[in-house]
């Protein structure tokens, strides 16, 4: 669920705009839902990149002053949720580097699968590593590459790495945009007053005013500069497999994937579980904020009422988003609580758009027990999240995920649920495409298992990098 999963991150980036650090800086506003835990910006000006980083929230890490001092016609921002990484200060982006080709800073969305092998034949050639992100693998590729010109640098450093990424990478001649070979991590290209923006959602685009161009192709790579935008293909495009949960979950309601939008989607998805899932209640509720839009679509279909009864507290900040799971039992206490007179002496249906270890749900149940509920009906808006990912997400081990070792039966006990039922894979391309429209493919690994990038040991590692003793906390964008 939307509590229990953690985001990826969000980069925004802006080339040939005179303020081009505000729009930055309102960008990461836009994006942060995709990472709580550090923000940062980086600038070109001058000949030189200068950045400015900290741990917490955009509001936390910023202020009208630091936006100033950044002043420049180039930039780049990142909020982050490690996956690969400890949440520390070191690990925050963008990661600003410095070699005999210049100054670069790269912003980057998702986990590279190869990231420990890559790193350990580097160290063994004498590279030397800063962080533990593996985002730095990327920047060392770039510097041993040999080439002068960082666009060809970083198109040969693409045909190392394997997993979904979206990277934006600046320079003081170029702004570079990377989407992944599959298309895993998405980023879009749009205008304003002439300048380009990259933006993980078109919400970052919609906040600064700009328009959207389109999306960055799966295996594409864009380079911005003062002489216009050109594109290169990576090697070794695939078939197209966007993640799923960019729909479900991860994306805001307003966004646009492929040209479609989220809250439409999640909406559909509510539609069938209502005609899949039929049940006699007297009011539909969704836990806040991504479960909302398939609520309602649920309440429309079944013709139940639709409430609001769950209340989430949005001032908490940093401190109670903590990525330790001793943490998110107090942390839900804190962000959640129940209407009571919503749902006291009623029957219940609660929509929620995934549950993965299935803590925070058994939580929420036992919540609207004590206000009074009658009967709690639980009903999911995705197949049961059965695999870990090793792309961007905060589920790098099966032992972690509640529906590994159990089935649905197991699972509604352990939530301590009336009922309980999931979607089916196929529920969620159908609610995506309703109306026949051309079909392109999505990552759906952590409900069927299906990798479209081969994960070495996938099913029995807890996805970090060993190579440098970092334990296997979770990590990176």
């Amino acid at each position: 669920m939307g509590s229990e999963l953690r985001e990826e991150c969000g980069v925004f980036g802006v080339w040939g705009h005179p303020e081009a650090s505000r729009l930055t800086y309102y960008g990461l506003f836009a994006l942060q839902h995709r990472g709580q835990e550090s923000a940062g910006m980086a600038v070109a000006r001058d000949g030189i990149v200068l950045s400015h980083r900290g741990m917490g929230l955009v509001s936390e890490v910023f202020d009208r002053e630091t936006v100033r001092e950044l002043e420049a016609p180039a930039a780049v921002g990142h909020v982050r949720y490690s996956t690969t990484g400890s949440s520390l200060l070191v690990n925050a982006q963008p990661l600003v580097v410095r070699f005999r080709g210049g100054h670069l800073a790269l912003a980057h969305n998702g986990n590279l699968v190869n990231a420990a092998e890559i790193r350990r034949e580097l160290e063994d050639r004498g590279s030397i590593f800063q962080t533990t992100t593996d985002t730095e693998v990327f920047a060392h590729l770039v510097a041993v590459s040999g080439h002068e010109d960082i666009p060809t640098a970083v198109l040969e450093s693409t045909s190392v790495v394997r997993g979904g990424y979206a990277l934006l990478i600046l320079t003081p001649r170029c702004l570079i945009g990377v989407r992944d070979p599959h298309g895993i991590r998405p980023l879009c290209l749009g205008r304003i007053d002439g300048a380009y923006v990259l933006s993980s959602e078109t919400c970052g685009l919609d906040t600064v005013g700009a328009e959207l161009v389109r999306e960055v192709a799966p295996g594409e790579m864009v380079v911005i500069s003062d002489a216009g935008i050109r594109t290169e293909k990576l090697p070794g495009v695939g078939p197209e497999a966007l993640c799923i949960f960019e729909y479900i979950y991860f994306a805001r309601p307003d966004s646009d994937l492929r040209g479609i939008n989220v809250h439409a989607v999640r909406k559909r998805l509510g539609r069938i579980l209502a005609r899949r899932y039929p049940v006699e209640a007297d009011v539909v509720i969704g836990v806040p904020d991504s479960s909302i839009s398939a609520a309602s679509g649920f309440a429309e279909e079944a013709g139940i009422p639709y409430e609001i009864g769950l209340v989430k507290n949005r001032y908490i900040g940093r401190t109670f988003i903590q990525p330790r799971q001793e943490l998110r039992a107090f942390g839900v206490k804190i962000k959640l609580n129940a209407i009571r007179r919503v749902v006291e002496d009623r029957r219940v249906v609660l929509v929620d758009d995934s549950i993965v270890r299935g803590t925070t749900s058994r939580y929420i149940v036992s919540l609207l027990r004590q206000a009074g509920a009658r009967e709690v009906h639980m009903r999911i808006s995705s197949p049961p999240y059965r695999h870990p990912c090793f792309y961007g997400i905060d589920t790098s081990s099966s032992g972690e995920l509640v529906a590994r070792e159990r089935d649905v039966e197991q699972i509604r006990a352990y939530i301590r649920a009336d009922s309980l039922c999931y979607l089916a894979p196929e529920d969620l391309e159908r609610a995506v495409y309703p109306e026949g429209r051309a079909r392109r493919g999505f990552c759906t690994a952590c409900f069927t298992g299906d990798y479209p990038v081969p994960v070495p040991g996938a099913e029995n590692v807890k996805f970090a990098l060993e190579a440098c003793g970092e334990p296997a906390t979770g990590g990176r964008s």
